[in-house]
C-alpha cells in the first residue's frame, strides 16, 4: 500500500448532481410527502456496495494500474467460475467452453501472456474440449473453470510491472486469493446451498459451499476450511460447417453436374455441412485450509493450501455430409450438384445426388486435479526492517482416458440438399432418406485418443523491505522457480477404418445399436437424427480395452515437455515526495532473471523416431517504474512503464522435429527450442477522481511496442544453429554444418498495441430515499494492435489485429443494496474478433485476405436476494439471460460464412445462506 491523502472527499460532483436531477423526477412519486433527505453520514455500508468500495481502495493504494474484486462481488454475481468473475474488471474478455468462462485476455494480449498466481504463487490450470474449442490445453494458458469462485475472497488484476511481481506477463498478472483465518473477527460458519436449472439440458443441478474459520489464544493462532461442491448438466446445440471449400478441392464435384457453377474453384461450399448436440456433465469439488500463526506483533506465518477437482463427461453427435470433404474417388468426384445458388462466391444451397452421409457420436472423459500448498513468513526485525519469505508447490494433472468416436455412413446418396439462404446459422437439410431411420447404416470408423497433461510448479523466494526514511522504502529479494511440462498422447495403431463385423457377419449397425439425437432448444430442420449407440458398441466390441485391433501407442508429436529453472532477483525503491505542493509517490525497481530451458520432444529423421532434448538459457533485466502524482486529494496522475517479457509458447518449443535429407534437399519442420520469449515495452497513463465515497472516474490510456512475435514460417539456416542434436543426422548423408530450410516457429517483427479504458463506479447516495440504495459499474475498454503475419513460406501476409483481441468492450452493472432487498442486473460485451489469420482454405487464405473470426456477444446475467434475517438470506440468479449463441465464421472481403454456432440455455440458481 502506499500514502495517499487523508483529507475530506470534494462534494458531489456535476457527473453526480445530473444523475440525480434526471432520477428524481421518478423517485418523487415513490417517496412519502416530507420525507427527509438521507444524510451520507448515516448509511451503513453493507453488502455488495461494500465490496465495491473496498475493490476500489485496492486500486487506488496502488503505485500500479490494477484492478480488484472482492468476496462479495464473486459470491453475489451468477458466476460459477472465476474467469466470468475477472470479466466485470476494465480490459478483461472471456471465452467460454459449453457456456462456461475458460480462459481471459486483458487488454487484447491472449492467455498465453497472463500469468496467475494463488497466495502469491504461479501456477497453471488447463483441461480438455472439444476439438472446436482447441481439445487438451497443451499452451501456457490458464484454464479457470477448474475452480469455483466461492474458494477465493479477492482476485486482483496486475497490469502494469513492477519488480516485487515476477516477470513472465504482458497482459496482466493476475492474482487469487483465498480466505485466512486472520479475516475474520473470531469463530464464523458460512453456508451457501443452491440447485441450478438450465433450460437448454432442463436438468436441476445442486451448488455447495461452506466456510468456517476460527481464532484462538487472544488471535494468535487460526484454521480455515472451505469447501465448494457444484453438478453442472448443459446441453450445447447449434450447426457447424467446419470450413468452405473451392468446388475443385478434394478432386472436385463430378464434372456431369448440371450446375455448373459448383465446379468453379472461386465457388466454395461447405465441407462438413450439419447439426451439433454435444452434452456436458461435470462435476467439481474444491477445498481450501489455511492455518495461521502470529506468536507476536512482529511475526505472521500462514499455511495455505488448496485442492480442486472437475470431473467431466461430455457426448457429441453429429450427422453431416462428410462426402463434401472426402478425397478419394469414392468421395466428391462422385457428387452430382443438380442444382444450386450462389451468392457472392458461396454455394449457400446445392441439391445433389452420391453424397456419403455420416452419423457419429463421440464419447469423452476427463478429469483434472489441482493442488497447491503454499507457506508465507513475514517478521519485523525492527521498526524499520522487515523480512518475509515463501515457498510452495503445485500440480495440475489432466487425463483424459475416454476420447473414442463410433461412425456409421451411409453412401452415394440421392437427393440431398443443404440450404443456407435463410438463416446461415440455421440451415435446411434434406438427406434424401429418413435421418431417423436407423436402417441400413455401415461401421466406418473407430477413432481412440488418449490425452495427458501435467503441469508443476516449485517456488521459493526471499524478500526484505528497509524503510529508510519517511519517504523512502528499498525492498528487494531473490526468486527460485522450476517449472515443468509434460504432455503425452496415445492414438490407435492400425487405421481408425478397421472395424469388426456385427453378428450377422457383415458390418451394417443392427437398429438396436443405434440411438436418437434430439435437439431441443434449437429449431434444426432436422432437429432429430440417428447416431451410434456408442455405449452399446463399445460394450459388445471391447473398444476400451487397448487390445488386439484397439490397441494404443504413443503419438510422437504428442510426446514432449519442457522443463524451465528461473532464477531471479529484484531490487525497488518506494518513494513519496512532493513537487511543488502536489504529493508524489510510486516505486522504481528493476527485476533480473535467467532462464535455464530443456525441451523434450519424439524428432522424426527420415521416418526413424529419435528422442531428441535440447537446452539453452536466457537472461532479462527488466525496469519498471509506477509512479502517482496526487494533483488534489481525490485526482490522481498515474504513469507507468516498464520492459516486459512473456515466454515462448509450449507447443512451440518441442524439439520433437521431422528431419528429411533427399538428395539436396534438407528440411525440418516442427517446433523450435531455440525461440526467444515475447518481448515488449509498455507505458501507461491514467487519472482517477475518487469523487465521493465508494466512486471514482477514471481513464487511462496505454501502449505496448511488442518487439516480436512468434509465428510459423520458412526460413535457412545452419543446422548446428538450431539447437538440435546431432544425432538426427546420423546415416542420413549431412552435417551440422550443413544449410537446412527449417519450417518452424520462429521470432518475426512484433506490432504496436495501443488502446483506452474508462473506468465510472459510483453508489447514488445523493439520491433521496431507497433511491439512494442504487448504484453502477460501468466500463469500456478499446484496443488497437497491428501485426504482420506471415505465410509459411516466410512470406509477408495481410497486416491485421492480433488474434483474440476485441476492438470493443464494456461492462456495466445497475445494483441496488438495501436493509433487506438488494439485487443485481450485469452486461457484459465484447465484438467480434479474430481467432486465425490467414484462413486455411483458397479464397479465404492470404491472398484473398482471409481470416477466421468469432463474433462478438453480449452476456446479461441478474441475481436478486433478500435478508430474512442477520444470519439466512435467500437468492436468486439467472445467467446468460438472453441466451447469447457463440458463432465463429471465415470470411474475406467478400463474404462472411458460418463456420460454427451454438447455444447453452440460461442458467437459473435458486439459494439460501446461513451465517453464524
Amino acid at each position: 500500500m502506499y500514502p495517499h491523502s487523508k483529507q475530506k472527499k470534494t462534494p458531489v460532483t456535476l457527473l453526480a448532481l445530473s444523475i440525480a436531477l434526471a432520477l428524481q423526477a421518478g423517485a418523487a412519486a415513490a417517496q412519502d410527502a416530507g420525507a427527509a433527505a438521507t444524510e451520507l453520514d448515516t448509511v451503513t455500508v453493507t453488502g455488495y456496495r461494500a465490496s465495491v468500495e473496498k475493490a476500489l481502495d485496492i486500486k487506488r493504494g496502488e503505485a500500479g494500474m490494477v484492478d480488484a474484486v472482492v468476496a462479495e462481488d464473486i459470491g453475489k454475481f451468477p458466476d460459477s467460475n472465476l474467469a466470468e468473475s475477472l470479466q466485470r474488471i476494465p480490459g478483461v474478455v472471456i471465452t467460454r467452453d459449453g457456456g462456461e468462462g475458460r480462459q481471459i485476455t486483458v487488454r487484447g494480449l491472449g492467455p498465453d501472456f497472463t500469468r496467475v498466481r494463488i497466495n502469491g504463487m504461479e501456477a497453471l490450470s488447463t483441461v480438455g474440449s472439444s476439438d472446436g474449442q482447441g481439445g487438451t490445453n497443451r499452451s501456457r494458458g490458464f484454464d479457470f473453470n477448474v475452480f469455483a469462485s466461492d474458494l477465493f475472497s479477492q482476485l486482483i488484476a496486475r497490469k502494469t510491472a513492477s519488480a516485487d511481481v515476477e516477470e513472465g506477463s504482458l497482459g496482466a498478472t493476475v492474482d487469487l486469493r483465498t480466505a485466512r483465518p486472520f479475516d475474520y473477527d473470531g469463530f464464523t460458519l458460512v453456508t451457501n446451498v443452491q440447485t441450478a436449472y438450465n433450460d437448454a439440458s432442463q436438468a436441476a443441478m445442486p451448488r455447495f459451499a461452506g466456510l468456517i474459520a476460527n481464532s484462538w489464544a487472544d488471535g494468535k493462532v487460526g484454521a480455515l476450511l472451505s469447501v465448494a461442491y457444484s453438478e453442472r448438466e448443459t446441453v450445447e446445440e447449434g450447426t457447424g460447417t467446419v470450413r468452405w471449400a473451392g468446388g475443385t478441392t478434394n478432386g472436385g464435384f463430378n464434372p456431369n453436374s448440371a450446375f455448373k457453377e459448383a465446379l468453379r474453384s472461386d465457388v466454395y461450399a461447405p465441407r462438413f455441412p450439419r447439426y451439433t448436440l454435444m452434452e456436458h456433465d461435470q462435476k467439481r469439488l474444491g477445498v481450501t485450509g489455511s492455518l495461521q500463526f502470529k506468536p507476536s506483533d512482529r511475526t505472521t506465518f500462514s499455511l495455505d493450501a488448496l485442492y480442486s477437482k472437475i470431473d467431466a463427461q461430455r457426448d457429441e453427435k453429429y450427422i453431416e455430409a462428410n462426402g463434401l470433404s472426402k478425397s478419394d474417388a469414392l468421395g466428391k468426384r462422385e457428387i452430382l450438384v443438380n442444382a444450386g445458388e450462389v451468392r457472392n462466391g458461396a454455394l449457400v444451397y446445392a441439391q445433389m445426388d452420391n453424397v456419403d452421409i455420416r452419423a457419429e457420436n463421440r464419447h469423452d472423459e476427463w478429469s483434472t486435479d489441482f493442488y497447491q500448498v503454499s507457506l508465507d513468513g513475514e517478521h519485523r526485525l525492527s521498526d524499520s526492517f522487515t523480512v518475509s519469505g515463501r515457498v510452495g508447490t503445485s500440480r495440475s494433472k489432466h487425463d483424459n482416458p475416454v476420447q473414442a468416436t463410433i461412425m456409421m455412413d451411409k453412401l452415394n446418396v440421392k437427393g440431398y440438399s443443404y440450404d443456407y439462404r435463410g438463416n446461415a446459422n440455421k440451415p435446411v437439410f434434406n438427406y434424401g432418406v429418413s435421418p431417423t431411420d436407423p436402417n441400413g447404416w455401415t461401421l466406418s470408423t473407430i477413432r481412440l485418443r488418449q490425452n495427458y497433461v501435467t503441469n508443476e510448479f516449485h517456488n521459493g523466494e526471499l524478500d526484505f523491505s528497509w524503510v529508510i526514511g519517511p519517504s523512502f522504502t528499498l525492498s528487494g529479494g531473490v526468486q527460485a522457480k522450476n517449472y515443468s511440462f509434460d504432455s503425452m498422447e496415445r492414438r490407435r495403431v492400425g487405421n481408425e477404418t478397421t472395424v469388426p463385423n456385427f453378428s450377422t457377419g457383415n458390418k451394417i449397425v443392427p437398429a438396436d445399436m443405434t440411438e436418437l439425437a434430439s435437439l431441443g432448444g434449437l429449431a434444426g430442420s432436422p432437429g432429430t437424427w440417428v447416431v451410434p449407440n456408442f455405449g452399446a458398441i463399445a460394450n459388445m466390441f471391447g473398444v476400451l480395452n487397448g487390445e488386439g485391433i484397439y490397441a494404443l501407442a504413443d503419438y510422437a508429436a504428442s510426446m514432449r515437455g519442457v522443463e524451465e529453472q528461473d532464477r531471479s532477483g529484484w531490487l525497488m525503491g518506494k518513494f513519496s515526495t512532493e513537487i511543488g505542493s502536489i504529493p508524489v509517490y510510486g516505486n522504481l525497481g528493476v527485476r533480473h532473471v535467467r532462464t535455464k530451458q530443456t525441451s523434450s520432444g519424439i524428432a522424426t529423421a527420415s521416418g526413424t523416431p529419435v528422442a531428441a532434448t535440447v537446452t539453452r538459457e536466457y537472461n532479462d533485466t527488466l525496469p519498471s517504474l509506477n509512479v502517482v502524482a496526487e494533483l488534489t486529494p481525490d485526482f490522481l496522475l498515474r504513469f507507468a512503464a516498464a520492459k516486459v517479457m512473456s515466454r515462448p509458447g509450449l507447443g512451440s518449443l518441442t524439439p520433437g522435429v521431422t528431419v528429411n535429407v533427399s538428395g539436396s534437399a534438407k528440411t525440418v519442420s516442427g517446433g523450435n527450442p531455440m525461440l526467444d520469449p515475447v518481448r515488449a515495452k509498455s507505458y501507461d497513463l491514467g487519472l482517477e477522481w475518487y469523487f465521493d465515497e465508494g466512486a471514482m472516474l477514471g481513464a487511462t490510456v496505454f501502449y505496448k511496442d511488442i518487439g516480436s512475435y512468434i509465428q510459423n514460417t520458412r526460413e535457412t539456416r545452419v543446422y548446428a544453429d538450431s539447437g538440435l542434436p546431432a544425432s538426427l543426422l546420423d546415416n542420413l548423408n549431412a552435417s551440422p554444418s550443413d544449410e537446412f530450410t527449417f519450417t518452424v516457429p520462429v521470432n518475426t517483427p512484433g506490432g504496436k498495441l495501443q488502446g483506452v479504458e474508462l473506468n465510472y463506479v459510483q453508489p447514488f447516495t445523493f439520491l433521496p430515499g431507497k433511491w439512494s440504495n442504487l448504484g453502477t459499474q460501468l466500463n469500456y475498454t478499446y484496443v488497437d494492435s497491428d501485426i504482420q503475419y506471415l505465410l509459411s513460406s516466410g512470406a509477408t501476409a495481410q497486416k491485421a489485429a492480433m488474434t483474440g483481441q476485441s476492438k470493443n468492450s464494456w461492462n456495466a452493472t445497475l445494483f441496488y443494496e438495501g436493509e433487506r432487498f438488494s439485487g443485481r442486473v450485469s452486461a457484459t460485451n465484447r465484438n467480434d474478433y479474430l481467432i486465425q489469420v490467414p484462413g486455411t482454405e483458397a479464397g479465404f487464405n492470404s491472398d484473398a485476405n482471409g481470416v477466421h473470426g468469432q463474433s462478438g456477444t453480449t452476456i446479461v446475467d441478474a441475481s436478486i436476494h433478500y435478508r430474512i434475517s442477520d444470519q439466512l438470506e435467500l437468492s436468486l440468479e439467472g445467467a446468460n439471460l438472453t441466451n447469447e449463441a457463440q458463432e465463429s465464421w471465415v470470411a474475406n472481403p467478400s463474404v462472411s460464412l458460418p463456420l460454427e454456432y451454438s447455444q447453452t440455455g440460461r442458467t437459473y440458481t435458486l439459494g439460501l445462506r446461513y451465517r453464524f
